[in-house]
């Protein structure tokens, strides 16, 4: 079931009546209230996930078991030993799931080539389960923790079967860790008004980024890459610009749309996107675009390789500062590259997913080994104050207008890799940026179409340089509320008007 859809329009809203006027105030004289209420959400979540195949209802129940025993395993194995085999087979197997849908028809393929065989009959050919990427992740986060003892393990399986398959954030993200959503499955929760209002306004501007900006640029940034080789160097220009665009619209729009949801049955959901074209160079960009990816690879691939400083070998704590300095500066960027190939192959079994993780990498590295990755912590063109409080000012300085200029056409030329579908198209499209047509007019469709899509994407530019420092971007709107209800129908009349092609969500496909 899409966000996007009509389906979705009349799911939501019976889910939310039920989930509050029935199994909260109905059932508040009775001693399960909680468990009821949680149990109505798994119903709705596995109704919402079971929508595409209801097959793959199988697959997410296996993980739930799987980890909810994991827990459970954890906890009463008598010695260190054992608690950490339960962990490890918990991830071996959940791992191995995944393995089987999303990358063995790949390797597949790639032994038939490399031995000049025929791979069909080597091939599965199996559908993969939309989402499969993120609840795997997120279920693999649990077994972890409890045995960090970072949380308890649970024995009430029907909240963690919640906590697992929650509807807004399961088949997209954000990749939520049991330390923070497994909680608020254990507790009761109270209706909040003005929470629910400020989850509606989320939801509005994720919609806004999904169906005007995403969409729309998906109609251009689609007919060029379909064709690549009859393309000018400027409309390929152009349409990389556009995907940029597009996927942010598209992913940053299905967080918002998911956190808003949540917030509207009383959950918090972590933030996925923080306004990363603001970035001023490519590490500020990684903490502020996909958050909960990123940080699921720090805590528990970069952190326990060794992160930036890892333990030395005794031979090297006797050897001298600039041996060690040397081994510590090594193991970074070894894990550095660990991190970012593995991210990129979690995106999909392919090697420009792979390329793009290298790339990116290549951009990290050089900040790392400048000790320059964490000079910016704050959001550009701000000032902190000495009382803590935040100004913002209304544009950014010359040298960081500059700086997000270059990380921004750095990005751009990794979403052509990303997008891409495989390495001799990859080529293809650069040798062709790289070509005299580059400095001809781009290919324009026409006006009805480009000039609506540069006003809505200056709109998006726009409320979200304005709103940079607030959790979203229509978190703060003016007290008046005839201009409050001027926002609201402005941009419901700009999805009336402009909505794009009906896309599916791109990390749907991962």
């Amino acid at each position: 079931m899409l966000f996007n859809s009509f389906e979705f329009a009349i799911f939501l809203p019976i889910v939310f009546l039920l989930y509050w006027f029935v199994f909260d105030y109905a059932m508040r004289k009775c001693k399960r209230q909680l468990l009821w209420q949680n149990l109505f959400v798994v119903v709705a979540s596995y109704i919402f996930y079971g929508w595409w195949d209801w097959r793959f209802l199988i697959l997410i129940a296996i993980t739930t078991l799987l980890s909810f025993l994991s827990g459970i395993g954890i906890e009463y194995a008598p010695t260190q030993r054992g608690k950490k085999a339960v962990m490890i087979a918990n991830i071996i197997i959940n791992l191995g799931i995944l393995g089987v849908y999303k990358y063995y028809d790949f390797f597949a393929t790639q032994f038939a080539r490399l031995f000049g065989i025929e791979s069909d009959f080597l091939l599965l050919h199996l559908i993969l389960p939309v989402g499969i990427s993120f609840y795997t992740f997120q279920a693999l986060s649990y077994s972890i923790d409890v045995y960090r003892k970072q949380i308890q393990p649970t024995h009430d399986i029907v909240a963690f079967t919640a906590f697992l398959s929650f509807f807004p954030q399961l088949v997209a993200g954000p990749i939520e860790r049991a330390t923070n959503l497994l909680p608020q499955f254990q507790k009761k929760r109270t209706f909040d008004y003005a929470t629910a209002v400020d989850g509606m306004r989320q939801i509005l501007w994720g919609l806004f980024k999904k169906i005007v900006v995403a969409d729309n640029c998906a109609t251009y940034v689609d007919t060029v890459f379909a064709d690549i080789s009859n393309q000018s160097g400027s409309t390929l220009v152009l349409a990389a610009v556009l995907f940029t665009f597009q996927i942010y619209g598209d992913f940053s729009g299905y967080s918002d749309i998911a956190i808003g949801t949540a917030k509207l049955f009383g959950i918090k959901l972590m933030r996925n996107f923080n306004v990363p074209y603001f970035s001023r160079d490519i590490a500020e960009f990684w903490r502020r675009w996909h958050i909960s990816l990123t940080t699921w690879f720090r805590d528990y691939v970069y952190i326990p390789l060794g992160g930036s400083r890892p333990a030395l070998p005794a031979r090297l704590e006797v050897k001298g500062e600039r041996l060690k300095a040397r081994y510590t500066k090594w193991i970074a960027v070894r894990n550095t590259f660990v991190i970012f190939l593995l991210s990129g192959f979690w995106h999909g079994a392919n090697w420009t997913f792979v390329l793009w993780g290298a790339y990116h990498a290549l951009l990290f590295v050089p900040l790392l080994l400048l000790n320059k990755n964490r000079r910016y912590r704050d959001t550009v063109a701000t000032i902190t104050l000495p009382d803590g409080t935040i100004k913002t000012k209304w544009l950014p300085s010359f040298k960081e207008a500059g700086q997000m200029l270059w990380t921004f056409a750095l990005a751009v030329f990794g979403w052509i890799i990303f997008r891409t579908t495989g390495l001799k198209t990859l080529s293809a499209y650069i040798a062709g940026i790289f070509d005299s047509s580059l400095f001809s007019i781009p290919w324009l469709m026409n006006r009805q179409y480009y000039i609506p899509l540069v006003i809505n994407i200056l709109i998006l530019l726009v409320v979200e340089w304005l709103n940079r420092t607030q959790e979203h971007s229509l978190k703060r709107l003016p007290n008046n509320a005839v201009m409050r209800t001027l926002i609201y129908y402005g941009l419901f009349l700009l999805m009336f008007f402009f909505t794009g092609k009906n896309e599916t969500f791109i990390y749907f496909q991962f």
